[in-house]
């Protein structure tokens, strides 16, 4: 018994220290920890979806270990019946049951596909805010075009703002992603992709390049601050004082 408490112990002290990364930020900001609009609808829709999908998995689990108990070699009670061979009810029943959560399963999803696409801007949230990223070797470039002010490796936004994230590369094919915040979406050189996101609590976030691109896309992680609206104007005019210029050649 005190072994097992040591060995409980030990491993209770290392999955606390899996809590948060070097850089302080919680290590538990995944896509089922949503700090916005987007991605706390899509944890819903894998909520939902679990939920519908073990109305089958736990009634095998269960029978599984149940038939294996009933039918053991030591109940002399259980009926032996060789001959037997079908049941309408049963069939209908394990037959019936999958497809039909099939059929949920596929208009619940084929709807929130829709309503969730990055493209598509987020109904009655006012006009956003646009963010231009760029996918470099082996950084992120963002630009405020409105603001007229760019970062690397870092983001700030204004809670409850609707921000329109503009993607591209100048670097080889990349995915933008922002676990807790909304979708994952592709850079590619040559053209622009869309994502629309909504932050809904303050703090700080972590996004990251999510697509094999080389030996370097690893590093290619950034921080997303989430401050209020005068935290916000108040970034952008500090870093417009800022000794450190963005030139860009044609």
């Amino acid at each position: 018994m005190t072994k097992f408490l040591k060995c409980f112990l030990i491993f209770g002290f290392v999955f606390l220290l899996a809590g948060f990364d070097s850089t302080g930020i919680s290590a538990n900001g995944g896509v089922l920890n949503p700090k916005g609009v987007i991605a706390s609808q899509e944890r819903q829709l894998m909520v939902d979806s679990l939920l519908f999908m073990l109305i089958v998995v736990v009634p095998v689990i269960v029978l599984s270990f149940a038939f294996a108990w009933k039918y053991r070699r030591k109940n002399k009670k259980s009926t032996y019946s060789p001959n037997w061979s079908h049941s309408v009810l049963l069939e209908a029943i394990w037959w019936g049951v999958p497809c039909l959560i099939i059929v949920i399963l596929a208009v619940m999803t084929w709807r929130t596909t829709h309503k969730l696409d990055p493209y598509r801007p987020i109904p009655g949230k006012g006009k956003p805010m646009v963010i231009q990223a760029v996918s470099l070797r082996w950084k992120w470039l963002f630009i405020y075009p409105k603001q007229n002010i760019a970062t690397v490796n870092y983001i700030e936004i204004p809670k409850d703002r609707q921000v329109e994230f503009q993607i591209t590369s100048d670097a080889p094919m990349n995915a933008f992603f922002i676990p807790q915040l909304g979708s994952q979406i592709y850079s590619m050189a040559g053209m622009r992709t869309r994502l629309h996101i909504i932050a809904d609590s303050y703090g700080m976030y972590k996004g990251f390049s999510a697509n094999y691109s080389g030996d370097g896309f690893s590093d290619m992680n950034f921080r997303v601050k989430v401050t209020s609206a005068k935290g916000f104007d108040d970034w952008v005019k500090e870093v417009k004082g800022s000794q450190n210029k963005l030139f860009i050649n044609d």
